[in-house]
């Protein structure tokens, strides 16, 4: 029963794109490609170039904002600002994943790479404004991002979260690295399995895998 290696989680922590929304809503590929743009921008360069050192600042800092500031100098407000600048159209109200995770015994809370007035918009119009205790985003540590081990402990000092009564959803396998490290469970949430010793469960379906947590 999976409901039965989850009888310990009071605290439940959800990364929040291609997580608390299907990938096929496609939001990053917005992102994308204003962050593409920002990069050509502020650095002055064209956007083969800016396709290569954003694939560099992702392999070397965890993100292209990481990557920006360590080696820029950039201000992260205004790309913050910029990058998430995006059409919400595509995204459907989920009343039966709002349901579940309302469900949920103990606090919840989002934290994202994005930022935290991008979390609300998402989640407002995925019908799930409300329901999270609390809304984190990259500025509320301190701009580490994830995957770094430091933004998850800036993270959850603020919120008083104790790993290993807690619980982490995220699409990004690199990103549950640090939180398994750290005694969480963990849950992959991604159209294919990732096979790592850091994942605990796997799921193509938030709302199906919460189900059974809700109703086992």
């Amino acid at each position: 029963m999976v409901a039965a290696s989850f009888s310990h989680v009071t605290q439940w922590v959800f990364d929040l794109d291609n997580t608390l929304y299907p990938p096929h809503a496609r939001l990053f590929d917005q992102i994308e490609v204003r962050m593409t743009q920002y990069v050509m921008d502020a650095l002055g360069v064209e956007q083969p170039e800016a396709d290569r050192l954003r694939k560099h600042y992702w392999h070397s800092y965890g993100t292209t904002l990481a990557g920006l500031m360590r080696e820029h100098d950039v201000d992260p407000t205004p790309y913050l600002t910029d990058v998430h600048d995006i059409s919400l159209d595509h995204l459907e109200h989920d009343s039966d994943l709002t349901a579940y995770i309302t469900a949920l015994p103990g606090r919840r809370i989002v934290y994202t790479n994005g930022s935290a007035p991008y979390a609300e918009r998402v989640l407002a119009a995925r019908g799930l404004g409300g329901v999270f205790d609390a809304i984190y985003g990259v500025e509320h540590a301190e701009f580490y991002p994830k995957p770094e081990r430091r933004a998850f402990e800036l993270i959850f000092a603020q919120d008083g979260i104790t790993p290993v009564s807690a619980a982490m959803f995220e699409d990004d396998p690199r990103n549950l690295a640090a939180p398994h490290a750290m005694g969480m469970r963990t849950v992959h949430v991604a159209p294919d399995p990732h096979e790592a010793d850091h994942i605990h469960h796997h799921t193509d379906d938030l709302t199906d895998f919460l189900s059974h947590l809700v109703r086992e």
